[in-house]
Order: structure tokens, then C-alpha cells, then sequence
């Protein structure tokens, strides 16, 4: 059975940062492309970063290039989101997610995409 267990969501002030982490087990994690997506209350959900199964490839929303930062490490089988200078308009629930099929500069933010989903951390950012 295959579960991703996110982590390291919580409250902070604007400005402030974050390291969100997510766990995998039940999957060869060293297989699949990993994804950050977040959702606030009344919007779609949208994608934040991907990267690559080896980490060598990653995308941001242009909402967050510059600020935050996404890595995995294989041997622990973990994703990580590094958030700094946070607004309060990155609040909102963060997941994880794997992928086994290929993507684009474009498509990696398609959530359909992705096979496997963690349940979600909240981020909230106060001003």
C-alpha cells in the first residue's frame, strides 16, 4: 500500500519560512517524479514544484521561483519543500505527490497526472 506523509506545515508570519517534508513508502520512491501542489479554500488546486525521480529537473510556479525550493533524497525515500519570504497568499493546504509517467515544462502541473497523493499539510501565513 503505497502512502505519502506530509509534514512541517504550521503557522508562520509573513517573511517567515517553512520546510515542509513527505514521505513515501509502499513504492520504489527513486522511480517516480515528485510533485508539490497546494489548495486554498474556493480555489483549484495548482502546482507549486516538481522534480525529477534522480533531482537533476525541477519546475516552479512562477509564484514561488526564487522562494522555495524542492529536493528529494532517494535513500530516505523523502521530498522536501524548502518555503522562505512566505505571504499570506501561500496559504493554504500543501500536498505531495508521485508521478511514474513523463511531463513537460508544462505538464507537470496537470494533478491528474499524478498516480499517488499524500493528505495534506496546512500552510498558513499570517500578515
Amino acid at each position: 500500500q503505497v502512502q505519502l506523509v506530509e509534514s512541517g506545515g504550521g503557522l508562520v508570519q509573513a517573511g517567515g519560512s517553512l520546510r515542509l517534508s513527505c514521505t513515501a513508502s509502499g513504492l520504489t520512491f527513486a522511480d517516480y517524479a515528485m510533485g508539490w501542489f497546494r489548495q486554498a479554500p474556493g480555489k483549484e488546486r495548482e502546482g507549486v514544484s516538481c522534480i525529477s525521480w534522480s533531482g537533476g529537473t525541477t519546475f516552479y510556479a512562477d509564484s514561488v521561483k526564487g522562494r522555495f525550493t524542492i529536493s528529494r533524497d532517494n535513500a530516505k525515500n523523502t521530498l522536501y519543500l524548502q518555503m522562505n519570504s512566505l505571504k499570506p497568499e501561500d496559504t493554504a493546504m500543501y500536498y505531495c505527490a508521485a508521478r511514474a509517467s513523463a511531463y513537460s515544462s508544462r505538464s507537470w502541473r496537470i494533478a491528474a497526472e499524478y498516480n499517488y497523493w499524500g493528505q495534506g499539510t496546512q500552510v498558513t501565513v499570517s500578515s
